[in-house]
């Protein structure tokens, strides 16, 4: 039997472009992205956990679910659904490149030395990149579902897609990794 995710979606054939966030994103097929916190034990077993789990973790972060992962997970759901019926592609793919594109590659450090404090560019770790990408992404989806007609679950799958396509106009996510990387261009 074929184990799909949410019995929807094969991730099997998802395919991460990036070669420095091969190893960083897991997209083994699962039904259900729970874990119950088994890679919470050990530092950086978090990217073995399922990238959908991510997500609906981050998402929990926020005041409104904390710790309504049920509820989490119907809204990813519902939004990994909104992307399949607007871009005719697999939702998992599109959630991967969102994840590419929204993630800063350089940042900087605050650096002092002999009592002056200036900003160093540093490159930024595979994994550091990842937390960064998925924070971005659900505060987009929250900020622009805050006050807003729409549901979480739609501006979530807005944000994915936009971010997808790498649309600084449009994605919160993506201009603040442009953002960043323009800061650390400045700071080199």
């Amino acid at each position: 039997m074929e184990i799909k995710l949410f019995g929807k979606w094969d991730s099997e054939t998802v395919a991460v472009k990036d070669p420095s966030l091969k190893s960083y994103i897991s997209v083994a097929p699962v039904l259900v992205p729970h874990t119950a916190g088994r890679n919470s034990k050990k530092s950086f077993d978090k990217s073995k956990m399922n990238i959908v789990e991510r997500l609906a973790n981050k998402l929990m972060a926020n005041q409104n679910n904390t710790g309504k992962k049920h509820e989490t997970l119907a809204i990813v759901e519902e939004a990994l659904s909104i992307i399949e019926n607007r871009t005719k592609e697999n939702p998992v793919q599109v959630l991967v490149d969102a994840l590419e594109n929204s993630g800063p590659r350089e940042e900087t450090t605050r650096i002092s030395y002999g009592g002056i404090a200036f900003l160093q560019s540093v490159d930024v770790s595979p994994s550091r990149r990842l937390d960064t990408a998925f924070r971005n992404i659900a505060l987009g989806a929250s900020e622009s579902a805050h006050k807003n007609k729409k549901t979480v679950a739609q501006c979530l799958a807005d944000e994915l897609i936009f971010a997808s396509k790498a649309d600084m106009q449009k994605s919160f996510a993506v201009k603040k990794k442009e953002e960043k990387e323009r800061v650390a261009q400045s700071a080199r």
